[in-house]
């Protein structure tokens, strides 16, 4: 596609619209032509672009289609690889009125690659549509088969519908109270979450980013983040569409493949809004060389927003001092708060003003005590401030076992009220009731959506402290360990069902995922274990009753229930796991109601004080 650039004098969200499908229409008519998206082949050469008016035609032609065969509020899975196909595809389901359903798209070298968290989504939302490109679609044969509940979805190749259908739609009349997404939280394969997102939402929370980032017309971002991910779809995707400024995109494998690749797109085309999570900014510090960076210019680049995971204030650090020389300021970091049931965006700080840090005593963070560090021993914790809240939003901390505000100092549960909080999960009424209708015991304030993340609110801004609920976050993904530990204990017969725990931990300023499973004692009487011998080992560490018996098998035994969970984990999460860790039955800490304690098992980890069986460790 090829048309003009040229941009149009500043103009003014209305405050009117209160739904997507008639600002892209408004966009579309008084700024046909201008370039919104392009999209980076290889994340280096442009590959394609569409503008405005060419985005409304083409959403207008797939919704036409759509509205043959479904009413208002039917389903459509959204399985795309990275590209303006995707976006077409959003923007075509709501225009139809159609519920769309991000899905991460499926591998065609490896079709059965989370085919599990795939089948998941695909039956809660109960999708009557799977979108697609033409060259997915021939494997849906593959990808379906062997998966009856899931026969009767009807797939569309959306690349392939001609344009000229566009003058066959008709306007569905959507409005805010119209559910615009699913947006799945957890991955899960047992109990997937969909955050119902309305147009309301989506609009209330666009107006807040460009409030809090200060977008306009004469803004130009880039992004590389996955779409079918909030940060992605709503934090970069469709903030430029709302704003009115042009953006581009590229994969994220290619991003991760060569991390300079972004920062070369910032710099190539004046970027001036681009981010991700903290992990990005740390890939580029470790793997951006000297050489690569003599041909950078990020004096453009005023606001570097860090989000979906920790910010870590080291990282920012050393990334600021690495590329201060190629023109970055450090003052562009802008760290912010976010989850998919607040449809994004939280919190986030003031543009341009570097990010406020807390040094406080670690041991009494762990006591939900904030009290600041005097020295910068072993007992002190630096947070990073997450900014403020925006466009009417309200933050409370709240003590999660009585529900009562927290009074200042102390660190609670995170509550959160506003027009962006979501509707609730889709088809979980009780757990949407809890999660989404929280009021406060002592005053009934509410209602509140509880974040399940911990924190406290310092001189008006947020400070994260941690995870109340024991949720991974891995690259900027969520992931439940419950339903990760379903997958380490059925993917091998020796592994101990209901004894396994999953943690994350920071190794070399990046979050890395855990697995501690128990064996079967079954399976120990005829494996040989590598457990040491008595003169090789400390004489501390009892010698487990089984070490003596003389029954033994291969010494590869262990090795292979660690290799078959690392297979599991990688094919059903997409996960790579730092260790593996294989414990003697009944030594995993658990509760006196017997739920497993995953923080005692981090502890212990880290203090070598499990004794383990078996480490595999990536080192």
């Amino acid at each position: 596609m090829t048309t003009s650039n040229a941009r149009k004098p500043s103009t003014v969200v209305s405050t009117e619209f209160d739904n997507l499908v008639d600002l892209l229409r408004w966009r579309a008519s008084i700024q046909p032509d201008q370039i919104l998206y392009r999209f980076l082949a290889d994340g280096e050469t442009e590959q394609s672009n569409i503008s405005y008016g060419q985005l409304d035609r083409a959403a207008r032609s797939i919704a036409a289609l759509l509205q043959l065969s479904n009413p208002c509020g039917a389903r459509a899975l959204l399985l795309f690889p990275p590209g303006i196909d995707f976006i077409a595809a959003f923007l075509g389901c709501l225009y139809a009125g159609v519920i769309a359903v991000p899905v991460y798209p499926p591998n065609p070298s490896r079709p059965d690659r989370g085919l599990g968290k795939f089948t998941a989504i695909a039956l809660n939302s109960g999708a009557q549509w799977a979108l697609t490109i033409s060259p997915l679609l021939a494997m849906k044969d593959q990808l379906l088969s062997g998966i009856p509940e899931l026969q009767s979805i009807e797939w569309l190749a959306t690349d392939a519908v001609s344009e000229d259908r566009a003058e066959n739609w008709t306007d569905p009349k959507v409005h805010g109270d119209t559910v615009a997404l699913l947006q799945y939280t957890s991955g899960s394969t047992g109990s997937p979450r969909g955050v119902i997102v309305s147009q309301a939402n989506l609009i209330a929370n666009q107006r807040t980013i460009q409030q809090s980032f200060q977008s306009s017309d004469q803004c130009s971002g880039v992004s590389w983040l996955p779409m079918y991910h909030d940060m992605g779809l709503i934090g970069t995707t469709l903030q430029p569409l709302y704003a009115g400024y042009p953006f581009v995109l590229m994969s994220p494998v290619d991003f991760l493949q060569r991390p300079v690749r972004w920062l070369n797109a910032i710099s190539a085309f004046r970027a001036t809004t681009s981010g991700g999570p903290n992990f990005a900014y740390d890939l580029c510090v470790r793997k951006v060389t000297a050489e690569q960076m003599t041909s950078l210019d990020l004096s453009c680049w005023d606001l570097a927003f860090n989000g979906a995971e920790p910010v870590r204030s080291e990282t920012m650090e050393a990334f600021a001092e690495k590329f201060e020389p190629c023109g970055f300021k450090r003052e562009a970091f802008y760290p912010c708060y976010g989850l998919a049931e607040g449809t994004l965006f939280v919190t986030g700080g003031t543009k341009l003003r570097a990010p406020k840090t807390l040094r406080l005593q670690a041991s009494a963070l762990l006591n939900h005590r904030v009290i600041e560090a005097v020295s910068e021993g072993l007992d002190a914790r630096t947070l990073v401030s997450c900014g403020q809240t925006w466009d009417g939003q309200r933050v409370l901390i709240v003590n999660p076992e009585t529900l009562c505000s927290c009074p200042p100092g102390r660190v609670g549960e995170i509550w959160i009220a506003g027009a962006s909080v979501a509707q609730g999960y889709w088809e979980r009424p009780d757990v949407s009731q809890a999660t989404f209708q929280a009021y406060t015991a002592d005053t009934c304030d509410g209602p509140f959506l509880r974040t399940g993340d911990l924190g406290f609110v310092k001189d008006g801004e947020l400070y994260v402290n941690g995870r109340l609920k024991d949720l991974v976050i891995i690259h900027g993904q969520n992931h439940y360990p419950q339903d990760i530990e379903r997958t380490v204990e059925h993917c091998h017969p020796a592994v101990r069902s209901g004894c396994s725990a999953v943690f994350s931990l920071s190794v070399d300023s990046e979050e890395r995922l855990v697995v501690a499973a128990e064996v079967e004692r079954t399976f120990l009487r005829g494996c040989n274990s590598g457990f040491p011998r008595e003169s090789e080992r400390n004489s501390a560490q009892p010698e487990p009753e089984w070490a003596s018996s003389p029954e033994t098998g291969s010494s590869t035994d262990l090795g292979e229930i660690s290799s078959a969970i690392r297979r599991a984990v990688a094919t059903e999460h997409d996960l790579p796991l730092h260790a593996v860790v294989l414990l003697k039955a009944a030594t995993i800490p658990k509760t006196s109601s017997g739920k497993i304690q995953r923080h005692l098992c981090r502890a212990g980890y880290e203090a070598k004080s499990l004794t383990p069986l078996h480490c595999d460790e990536v080192t």
